[in-house]
């Protein structure tokens, strides 16, 4: 695979798999919960990724039940060399076994990782996809009524049949975490974390740290609150998540406004939108492997990937923080 475009690449745990520090995330791209989308600006997005040297793109069967994984494939048609893609398991709507996760036009969506329902997801997901093998494959959410070593002797067994080529899990707490170390080898986590979401890093971060298991990062532009883009003023329709989010009330919206504004000379001197900054200060926390960014268009996607080339000085990681710490106290 091409490292292209001076992108900062890191491997994923200790599987061999290594992409870009910046991955592309395409939650919003399926449209379920952020006001629909348009699937042509979403392709293009992709693909201007890929052109920018993005090599990470991360999907799930649960986004849109599966639009946003038959996007990725028809985006990556061809170039599918050229990219690791992860996707998930345990978010399903074929079955109503496991925990009840809630409702998505019309479906009934359960949280559930037995291993017969794993193997009949990852054959799905490979041909939404259009691809022979997942690069890294992940627990979407726990399930509590399968045990941890059922899940991960099937997410093995597809490992040893060439469909999967690392094992990742998500929205753990520690003692879960452990639960999946001690059942095999895991690779890396994929957790809620920014400059303002840090819960991460009292427990879960070191104990990542100590095992040699990645971090990827999502929401880490808070849902777009820390792109400096999204002021006091702005209003969300329809059935986008952020209506009802405490991260986006006026109050809210007006620190990061605020933020924004006191870390423009660091983007500034870098040339780099506020975006940049944030994506890539989140990649120097210790234990952050991987930023995961959202992108619904081609300028999104170029814009994240500008924060991969970045690299921000001890004096510049130095007034973020303080910057932080004047604005987002309490939020």
């Amino acid at each position: 695979m091409a490292e292209s475009r001076n992108q900062t690449v890191r491997e994923i745990g200790r599987s061999g798999v290594r992409c870009s520090a910046v991955g592309l995330g395409t939650w919003a791209i399926g449209g379920w919960r952020w006001g629909g989308t348009d699937e042509a600006a979403a392709e293009a997005a992709i693909q201007a990724s890929i052109d920018e040297g993005i090599t990470l793109i991360d999907t799930a069967p649960a986004y849109g039940l599966g639009r946003s994984e038959e996007i990725v494939g028809r985006a990556i048609a061809g170039r599918r060399d050229s990219v690791v893609i992860s996707t998930k398991c345990g978010i399903v709507w074929h079955t109503d076994k496991g925990v009840w996760k809630g409702r998505q036009d019309g479906a009934d969506l359960h949280q559930y990782l037995g291993p017969e329902s794993i193997a009949y997801e990852v054959e799905q997901s490979l041909r939404r996809l259009g691809t022979d093998r997942i690069d890294h494959y992940i627990t979407h959410w726990p399930d509590a009524t399968t045990p941890v070593e059922e899940t991960m002797d099937a997410l093995l067994r597809l490992k040893e049949q060439g469909k999967i080529r690392s094992i990742g899990a998500s929205n753990l707490s520690p003692p879960l975490l452990r639960a999946y170390l001690d059942s095999g080898q895991i690779d890396a986590v994929q957790e809620k974390y920014n400059m303002i979401e840090r819960g991460l890093e009292d427990a879960l971060l070191p104990l990542c740290r100590d095992n040699g298991v990645s971090v990827l990062s999502y929401s880490s532009l808070a849902l777009g609150l820390l792109t400096g883009k999204i002021g006091p003023d702005r209003t969300f329709a329809g059935d986008d998540l952020r209506i009802d989010n405490p991260l986006f009330t006026p109050a809210a919206r007006q620190k990061a406004a605020d933020f924004a504004a006191d870390i423009h000379p660091v983007a500034e001197a870098h040339g780099a939108s506020i975006a940049q900054i944030v994506i890539a200060w989140t990649l120097t926390r210790p234990g952050i492997t991987f930023a995961l960014c959202g992108a619904r268009n081609p300028s999104q996607a170029r814009d994240n990937a500008g924060a991969g080339r970045l690299r921000l000085s001890e004096a510049d990681i130095a007034a973020v923080n303080s910057a932080l710490e004047r604005h987002f106290q309490e939020i």
